[in-house]
C-alpha cells in the first residue's frame, strides 16, 4: 500500500516538474528564439531596403517626415552616401550604404548562430518533457498491473 502512495507521489511530482519547470523553460527558450528572428527579420529589411536605394534610387527619393502631431511635410534626400544604423542599444553609427550592408550581413549571421543555439535547447527542452512523460506513462502501468494483482 505505501509503495502504490509512493509511486502516485512520484507521478505527481513529475507532473508538478513538467507544468513548472520544463514548460516554463521552454516557453522562455521560445520567446527568446521570437526575439532572435525578429531581430534577423530587422537586419534583412534593412540590407534589402539599402540595396533597393542604391539599385533604384541612386539619386534620392522623395518622402514625407512626421515634423510632430501627426504633421508631415514633404522632403527629398538627394545625398545617400551615409545613413545612421542602430548598433543596439539605441546607439547610432554613421556609416556608408555598403558598410551598413555589411554590418547587417554580419549581425544576421551572429543572430542565426544564437537562434541556433536557443534552438537546440529547445529541442533538448521538449526531450526532457517527452521522456518525463514516458516516465509518468511507465509508472502508470506498473500501478495498473500492481492493482490487477
Amino acid at each position: 500500500m505505501q509503495d502504490l502512495e509512493a509511486h502516485k507521489a512520484r507521478i505527481t511530482q513529475l507532473e508538478e516538474f513538467i507544468n513548472d519547470v520544463l514548460k516554463e523553460d521552454l516557453n522562455r527558450l521560445e520567446k527568446c528564439l521570437n526575439d532572435f528572428n525578429g531581430e534577423v527579420m530587422e537586419y534583412v529589411q534593412l540590407k534589402n531596403t539599402l540595396q533597393t536605394f542604391g539599385e533604384h534610387m541612386p539619386d534620392g527619393y522623395k518622402t514625407q517626415v512626421n515634423i510632430g502631431s501627426n504633421v508631415f511635410m514633404q522632403a527629398r534626400v538627394k545625398k545617400m552616401d551615409k545613413i545612421l544604423v542602430n548598433v543596439g542599444k539605441e546607439l547610432f553609427l554613421e556609416m556608408s550604404m555598403q558598410e551598413a550592408i555589411n554590418f547587417s550581413d554580419v549581425r544576421i549571421k551572429i543572430l542565426t548562430k544564437q537562434a541556433d543555439v536557443v534552438r537546440e535547447e529547445s529541442v533538448k527542452k521538449r526531450s526532457q518533457i517527452k521522456m518525463a512523460l514516458i516516465a509518468i506513462s511507465e509508472r502508470e502501468k506498473l500501478l495498473q498491473q500492481q492493482d490487477e494483482r
